[in-house]
């Protein structure tokens, strides 16, 4: 929960009005008083982020009326009502009604800043998942590459410079990371898109096989060839072959590999015909091919061969602004596959999303958001254990710990310096130092060593 959550505070109570505001500021809110209802509803805009609180008891627009007005507008706004009169009747009506909570006067302190603090991360979660809609509405044109990062925005223009030319592609990419995504999309923004896009995994097939498979063979090539087999190079012809795990790709099927390369020819088994082939292949690998260390066995002359344009495509831990993006697509697509609604998503699963490094890629997130839509999604042992001890604490000293994390990481990513933490943070300095006190949070402690010494 951000400390500079905004608030809109209503009272035609001058004085109380100010001594409120001043007790919300202190407990880190951004404030804007109004003296009544229609001042506020004037400058209440659609998507504001934070929470309204208001008096009741107050001419022309009173608090229930502004309440019906804020909630035609959206009724995830919370909306927080205060009156002197302890009218309960009218507070449970309010209450049912959808009003967040309900104070009656005097009130102590700590009750309305608890009260906002809730109402404010209620909010918090309801924008989160506003936006992550939004955003996968909006990433719908770039399916399905999805991404806004700036790693990602290149990756797309470098596909759209060399989708529409014969040239050889190696991509390079850890497992579950979209190689074949990327693979049938350079065939799909080119020229070749009226031919076939052919798929062969050289580490999911035996050896025994894969020449067959890649060059075709006729007749009593060997034994149990009873029919012609036309092969995946064959079949790729006038379209695109994609060669996933090339790494894994025999020996001497690669020495037949690069004969193909190189001549544009096949030989199926078992005959001296050389058919001539017009194809484009992509070829991909989750290791370094230009690093001897890592290519073992693979030919030298055949990497070069591929090696025409290579690609990176980065792991989502190097994208992470992307997880959100994507986890909401996926949470999408499966919803429509199991005829289910995208459940709301908690804070846990956003912690989860933005800290988790995600060795299985794309592939590994998306049957996490498979599994969210259905209802079993795990977390991990860590996150996991620090939800149960969370359950055991009462909201507001949960929220209070989600504050002090925060104010640490800031901390830590900008080494202690805090000039740069407030900024990151977006709040006052001297709540900075209040909340470092309630906290316990020493700032040297993060400090450089050079800061330090």
């Amino acid at each position: 929960m951000s400390d500079a959550t905004p608030i809109f505070l209503i009272d035609d109570d001058k004085d109380l009005l100010r001594a409120t505001k001043q007790t919300l500021e202190l407990a880190g809110f951004s404030v804007s008083a109004f003296s009544n209802a229609g001042e506020a509803l004037s400058a209440l805009s659609p998507d504001f982020p934070g929470v309204v609180v208001s008096d009741i008891r107050m001419p022309e627009i009173d608090g229930l009326q502004l309440f019906s007005r804020v909630r035609q507008q959206d009724e995830d706004l919370p909306v927080i009502l205060v009156t002197g009169h302890g009218d309960i009747p009218m507070a449970v009506k309010a209450m049912q009604d959808g009003v967040y909570d309900f104070l009656t006067k005097p009130f102590a302190t700590d009750r309305l800043i608890q009260s906002v603090r809730r109402a404010a991360e209620k909010r918090r979660l309801v924008m989160e998942n506003r936006s992550l809609r939004k955003a996968t509405e909006g990433a719908r044109d770039d399916l399905p590459l999805i991404g806004q990062t700036p790693a990602m925005e290149r990756l797309r223009h470098t596909l759209r410079q060399i989708a529409d030319t014969d040239v050889d592609v190696l991509l390079m990419g850890e497992t579950g990371s979209g190689k074949e995504v990327v693979a049938s999309l350079l065939h799909r923004w080119s020229r070749r898109v009226s031919g076939n896009f052919v798929a062969l995994n050289c580490g999911a097939l035996p050896e025994s096989v894969i020449e067959s498979e890649l060059f075709g063979h006729e007749p009593g090539a060997f034994t149990g060839a009873q029919k012609k087999r036309i092969g995946r190079i064959e079949h790729a012809s006038g379209g695109t072959l994609f060669l996933d795990e090339i790494e894994s790709m025999p020996p001497a099927t690669q020495v037949q590999m690069l004969r193909v390369l190189e001549m544009r020819e096949v030989t199926p088994l078992g005959t001296n015909e050389i058919r001539p082939v017009d194809l484009r292949v992509v070829a991909a690998s989750k290791i370094d091919l230009g690093d001897p260390r890592q290519r073992g066995d693979f030919r030298e002359d055949l990497y070069y061969r591929l090696n025409v344009v290579t690609i990176s495509i980065p792991p989502l831990k190097e994208r992470r602004d992307d997880v959100p993006l994507l986890f909401g697509y996926f949470a999408e697509r499966a919803a429509s596959r199991f005829k289910r609604d995208v459940p709301a998503i908690p804070s846990s699963i956003h912690r989860h999303l933005r800290e988790h490094d995600w060795p299985g890629n794309v592939r590994e997130l998306s049957h996490f958001a498979e599994r969210f839509v259905l209802g079993v999604a795990q977390l991990s042992d860590r996150v996991t254990a620090a939800a149960e001890v969370n359950e055991c604490l009462p909201l507001p000293d949960r929220l209070e710990r989600y504050e002090a994390d925060i104010i640490r990481e800031a901390l830590n990513a900008n080494e202690g310096d805090v000039r740069r933490t407030i900024a990151e943070l977006g709040i006052p300095r001297k709540t900075f130092y209040d909340k470092l006190q309630r906290h316990g949070i020493v700032r040297s402690d993060f400090a450089s060593s050079s800061d330090k010494s």
